[in-house]
C-alpha cells in the first residue's frame, strides 16, 4: 500500500493546481491592445526637500496624434493619491525641480513653438507653464543653478560660414556621418545659461571657444537623447559637464569622454580630465566637496568594460580619483547621493535583475541591500531624505516605489496600470543556471504562457537579447514582451549567454573575437537543458527570435543548425563585412573580430553566417523558414544587411517572409507598425509550430 502522507501530500497537491488553474480561468491573455494601451511611467524626480516626486506619464494610442504625455506628481509618504500638472500640450521631457522645490522646469514642443523650449512650471502659483527660452533650433536638458535664478540647458548651434546650395545634398569629409537614425549635420550642441529675471537673453557659453571649434567635438548622445552630463558647481560660478573632442577619429580609433568646467561668466573651457577612460553623468556631493562621475575603463582595446562610479575631491584635483566600485564586478545603472553625504547609492545590473547597492563616499565596501529580490529597480534618484525608482517586473509595467534602504523596502506611490493587470494571466519568470560546455555558468529565464498546466505540451520560443552588452532581465517590454509572445500557448526561454551584462566583466569580454559561435552554443545548449529539465516542453518543436544582436543570433543559427522550425530575425546582421561598412559605428566592430576586415582574419571568415550559404546544400544549415523584418531609417543595423540576408533566402528557395517598416528605426515603435510586427510573429510561429 502506497505511503498515505505522500498519497495526502500528492492529492494535495493536486488539489492546489486545480484551485490556482480556476482562479487563472478568470484572467485571460495578454492582448497588444493590452501592452500598447498601458500607461507608461517614466523615471521619478524627487523635489530637493523630498517631499514630492515628479514623473512623466504617457498614455499610448495606436494614432500617434492621440497619444499624450504629462507631468504628475505625488507626495512621498503616499499621503495623496498622484496628480496630473500637466494637460497634453507638449511632451515635457528632462524635468528638474529648483532647488526651492516649488517650480519645475522642462523642454516641451507646445503650440507656437518651432522646435521643443524650456518651460518652468510654479506649482505655488499655479495656472500654466511659462515659456523661458526662445532659440532657433529649439532647448533640451535644464538644469537649475544652486540660487535657482537661473537654467543651464543644451541647444544646436551652427558654424557661422557654411557654404549655401540649392541642391538637396549632404556633404562630409569625416566621419561619422550617420547617428541611430539619422544623418549629421554641421549643427552643434552648446550649453546655454538663461537668467529667469529682466528678460535677459540666453547666454551661449561655448561660443567662440576653441573646444567647441574642434572637428571632434560633442556631447555624448544617446539612442533616447535623454540624458544630459553637465552640472552646476556648488557655488555656481561655473559648469562642469562631459564632452569628447576625438569623435571624427571614430572610423580608425577608439573616443573618450573627458570632463570639462567653463566659468558662468564665460571663457575657454578647462579640462578636468584626460587619457582614454571616458566620463559622465557628472553630480556634486550635498556637501559640495566632491564630484561623482561614472567612468568606463578605455585605450585597452577591448569592447565593453563596466560603468563605475568614482568620486574627485572638489576643488578639483585629478590625481585624486578614487573608484568607489572597483571591487565590485557590476556594471552600474543610476547613483544618488545620501544627503549627508557618506553614502553614495546605486543600481547594479545582477543575474538579470537591476538592484540596489550602496558604498561610502569617502570608499570602502559595497554593500549590496537585497532589494529587489525579483524584477528591477531604474531610474534611482534621492531628493531630501527620499529615495525613489521604477519598479518593473517581467509581469508588471514600471510604477514609482520609495525605496528604503535600510528595511529593503519598495512602497508604490503610483498604481496606474493596477486595474488593467488584474484582468491578465501573466505568470511571472522564473530562473535557471547550468554549466555551459565552456564550464561557465549560464544563466536563462523561463516565462509560461497563460493559462499554463503541467499536464500539457507547450512548444519552445528562444528569445535572444540585444546588445550583446546587454541582458535578459526580469523586466517588462514593450517591443519584446514575454507575456505576449508566449500568449498563443509557447514556453519562452531567455539565455544571458556570454557577453551578456550582469554577470562580471570577463564574462561580458569573453565574445571579443567569439562574437556568434559561443553565444550561438549556448542558446541551443539552454534550449536542451530547458527541454529535459522541464517535461512540459515539447522538444520537436522549437523556434528562435531575436533583434539586433539577438538578430545577428538568429542568422547564425540559421547558418549553421537545423534544430528550429523557424526562425524571426530584426534587424540582425547577416554579413560581418558589409555591417562593418554601413553601420554608424566601425572601429569597435574591427575590435570585436580582431582586426581590419581586410586582414581577413579568423572571426571574418569563421563566424560570418553568408559564408555558410553551401550547408544548405549539405542540408546542415541555410534551410529554416525566416521572417525578417527591418526598419528602413536603421542607421545601426542597416537595411542592406536585411537585404542581403532575403536575396540569399530566396536564392536558396528557403521558405521566408520581409517586412520593410518605412518609419521606422533600429526598433518597432509606432502603435500600428507594432501590432503589424507582433502580428506577423504569431502567425509565422502558428504556421510552422502547429
Amino acid at each position: 500500500m502506497k505511503n498515505p502522507s505522500i498519497l495526502a501530500f500528492a492529492l494535495g497537491a493536486l488539489s492546489m493546481q486545480v484551485s490556482a488553474a480556476s482562479a487563472d480561468a478568470a484572467r485571460r491573455p495578454i492582448t497588444h491592445e493590452d501592452l500598447w494601451l498601458m500607461k507608461r511611467v517614466g523615471f521619478p524626480i524627487p523635489s530637493p526637500d523630498g517631499k514630492w516626486v515628479a514623473y512623466p506619464v504617457v498614455s499610448p494610442a495606436y494614432d500617434p496624434r492621440e497619444q499624450s504625455a504629462d507631468l504628475w506628481i505625488s507626495p512621498s509618504d503616499g499621503s495623496a493619491a498622484p496628480r496630473q500638472i500637466t494637460h497634453g500640450k507638449g511632451i515635457p521631457t528632462g524635468t528638474a525641480w529648483s532647488p526651492d522645490s516649488k517650480r519645475l522646469a522642462f523642454s516641451a514642443r507646445r503650440v507656437g513653438d518651432e522646435a521643443p523650449e524650456i518651460y518652468v512650471l510654479d506649482l505655488g502659483m499655479g495656472g500654466d507653464a511659462e515659456r523661458v527660452t526662445s532659440l532657433p533650433m529649439g532647448a533640451r536638458f535644464p538644469v537649475w543653478s544652486p540660487d535657482g535664478s537661473s537654467i543651464l540647458f543644451v541647444a544646436d548651434v551652427s558654424p557661422e560660414n557654411v557654404s549655401k546650395t540649392k541642391a538637396n545634398i549632404r556633404t562630409y569629409n569625416g566621419f561619422p556621418i550617420r547617428f541611430w537614425d539619422h544623418w549629421l549635420d554641421d549643427r552643434r550642441p552648446h550649453f546655454f545659461v538663461q537668467d529667469l529675471a529682466g528678460g535677459a537673453k540666453a547666454r551661449d557659453l561655448l561660443a567662440g571657444t576653441e573646444l567647441a571649434a574642434m572637428p571632434g567635438y560633442s556631447l555624448r548622445e544617446t539612442e533616447a537623447g535623454d540624458e544630459v552630463d553637465a552640472a552646476w558647481a556648488p557655488d555656481g560660478k561655473s559648469v562642469v559637464f562631459a564632452a569628447t573632442t576625438d569623435r571624427d577619429t571614430t572610423a580608425f580609433s577608439e573616443a573618450s569622454t573627458q570632463l570639462f568646467a567653463v566659468p558662468v561668466s564665460g571663457g575657454e573651457p578647462a579640462a578636468l580630465t584626460k587619457g582614454a577612460d571616458s566620463y559622465g553623468s557628472p553630480a556634486f556631493r550635498p556637501d559640495g566637496r566632491a564630484l561623482i562621475v561614472k567612468v568606463q575603463k578605455g585605450g585597452d582595446g577591448m569592447v565593453y568594460h563596466h560603468a563605475r562610479v568614482a568620486s574627485f575631491p572638489w576643488p578639483f584635483r585629478r590625481s585624486e580619483r578614487r573608484v568607489l566600485t572597483d571591487a565590485l564586478d557590476l556594471t552600474v545603472g543610476r547613483f544618488a547621493a545620501s544627503p549627508d553625504s557618506r553614502t553614495v547609492y546605486f543600481t547594479a545590473l545582477a543575474d538579470g535583475h537591476e538592484r540596489l547597492y550602496s558604498v561610502p563616499a569617502g570608499g570602502g565596501g559595497v554593500r549590496a541591500h537585497g532589494l529587489p529580490e525579483s524584477g528591477c529597480i531604474t531610474g534611482l534618484a534621492v531628493g531630501g531624505s527620499t529615495m525613489v525608482a521604477d519598479y518593473e517586473s517581467a509581469a508588471s509595467p514600471a510604477e514609482v516605489v520609495r525605496v528604503d534602504p535600510v528595511k529593503a523596502t519598495l512602497s508604490s506611490l503610483t498604481n496606474f496600470n493596477s486595474a488593467k493587470l488584474a484582468a491578465l494571466d501573466l505568470p511571472p519568470v522564473e530562473s535557471f543556471t547550468f554549466t555551459s560546455a565552456k564550464g561557465r555558468a549560464i544563466q536563462s529565464f523561463l516565462a509560461r504562457p497563460a493559462g499554463f498546466t503541467p499536464f500539457a505540451r507547450y512548444p519552445l520560443l528562444v528569445v535572444m537579447h540585444g546588445g550583446p552588452a546587454s541582458m535578459a532581465r526580469d523586466a517588462w517590454a514593450i517591443r519584446w514582451n514575454y507575456a505576449l509572445l508566449a500568449a498563443p500557448g509557447y514556453v519562452l526561454v531567455a539565455t544571458n549567454y556570454s557577453g551578456s551584462t550582469g554577470f562580471g566583466e570577463a564574462f561580458g569580454q569573453a565574445i571579443q573575437r567569439d562574437p556568434l559561435k559561443t553565444p550561438g552554443d549556448e542558446i541551443n545548449q539552454a534550449a536542451d537543458v530547458a527541454i529535459g529539465r522541464y517535461r512540459f516542453i515539447d522538444g520537436s518543436r522549437q523556434a528562435a527570435a531575436g533583434a539586433s544582436y539577438g538578430g545577428h543570433l538568429a542568422n547564425w543559427l540559421e547558418a549553421t543548425t537545423t534544430r528550429y522550425r523557424c526562425l524571426v530575425s530584426h534587424a540582425g546582421l547577416v554579413n560581418l563585412e558589409s555591417q562593418w561598412a554601413t553601420s554608424d559605428f566601425v572601429y569597435d566592430r574591427e575590435l570585436m573580430n580582431g582586426g581590419p576586415v581586410w586582414e581577413q582574419g579568423p572571426v571574418w571568415r569563421e563566424q560570418n553566417p553568408v559564408r555558410y550559404a553551401a550547408n544548405h546544400f549539405k542540408g546542415t544549415g541555410w534551410v529554416t523558414p525566416m521572417l525578417l523584418s527591418v526598419g528602413e531609417k536603421d542607421a545601426r543595423v542597416p537595411m542592406n544587411n536585411t537585404i542581403e540576408n532575403w536575396s540569399y533566402l530566396q536564392r536558396l528557395q528557403v521558405p521566408s517572409r520581409l517586412l520593410v517598416f518605412p518609419d521606422e528605426n533600429h526598433w518597432i515603435s509606432r502603435g500600428e507598425d507594432s501590432r503589424a510586427w507582433y502580428g506577423e510573429v504569431r502567425s509565422w510561429l502558428a504556421r510552422w509550430l502547429k
